[in-house]
């Protein structure tokens, strides 16, 4: 039974592996390739799901499967998008365009999806050390939240864009938008914002009928409607982190105005005596 978890881990490294060959094969003749890749790392993420989950309900857990789940993360959820990212995203930009600007918007790709890797094992290393952390926009007390958005879910954003378009980044501002977008998701990978973790899902109750038909419904919706569904999901679950930081932040202006509106408690006038 200990192999089992495993087994779905190495099924996890066998799609970023099948991800990083796809993502160099790729071209502007043949972008198959990236959508390829694109679908593989998805395919990854319920694989890094249930790993964890079979771990815990046949009580295998072991440190050595923490740290392979661990490495397994940084190859599929990290070097295998930041490298499809660069590929599609900057590597095809077309000969034709300024020679200037087109060698400096590669040579700046590829720092900011080296900045995406480095932010991704970043979050996964401060997650490991990490004992019920809280984020630094506390949400609703009894549910537990993710400390910035979750390493999956960023390579989730990359492969909902590459799937969703499927050509490769073919003029400079589209570019710059791309640089920008995958800059972003960095940075919310590193931040202390608050990010849904989907741990009140129990998929263990008695009858567990209205998360059944929710699931259906969603993988009916991906298997015919998954270049717009995965988009539409993808900016929906970066946004509501960013969202939620925004209102947690008005309102504690908000506070702050209305206390300092607020009358300070004085002591009793003193009272006067008539001669």
């Amino acid at each position: 039974m200990y192999i089992l978890p495993s087994l779905f881990t190495a099924g996890n490294i066998a799609a970023g592996y099948y991800a990083i060959t796809q993502s160099l094969q790729g071209s502007v003749l043949e972008p198959h390739h990236f959508d390829y890749a694109a679908l593989a790392i998805g395919f990854a993420i319920p694989f890094d799901a249930l790993d964890g989950r079979i771990a815990r309900m046949t009580n295998t857990t072991s440190d050595f499967g923490k740290e392979l789940d661990s490495l397994a993360d940084v190859i599929t959820f990290g070097v295998a998008p930041s490298i499809l990212a660069y590929s599609w995203g900057f590597r095809m930009l077309p000969m034709a365009m300024d020679p200037w600007l087109r060698e400096r918007l590669i040579q700046l790709g590829g720092f900011i999806c080296f900045l995406f890797l480095i932010c991704g094992a970043s979050r996964l290393a401060r997650f490991n050390i990490s004992t019920d952390p809280v984020p630094k926009n506390p949400g609703r007390p009894g549910r537990k939240y993710f400390v910035g958005m979750p390493i999956p879910a960023a390579a989730g954003m990359i492969v909902a864009v590459v799937h969703g378009f499927g050509r490769p980044i073919f003029n400079w501002w589209l570019a710059i938008i791309w640089l920008l977008l995958v800059g972003l998701i960095g940075f919310l990978m590193v931040s202390t914002w608050r990010f849904w973790s989907g741990k009140e899902i129990n998929l263990s109750r008695r009858h567990p009928v209205r998360w059944i038909v929710l699931f259906a419904l969603v993988i009916w919706l991906l298997v015919f409607f998954s270049r717009v569904v995965l988009l539409v999901l993808a900016f929906v679950y970066m946004f509501s982190g960013i969202v939620a930081r925004a209102a947690y932040g008005r309102q504690r202006r908000k506070m702050s105005h209305t206390e300092g509106l607020s009358p300070s408690p004085t002591t009793n006038p003193p009272t006067t005596t008539t001669q």
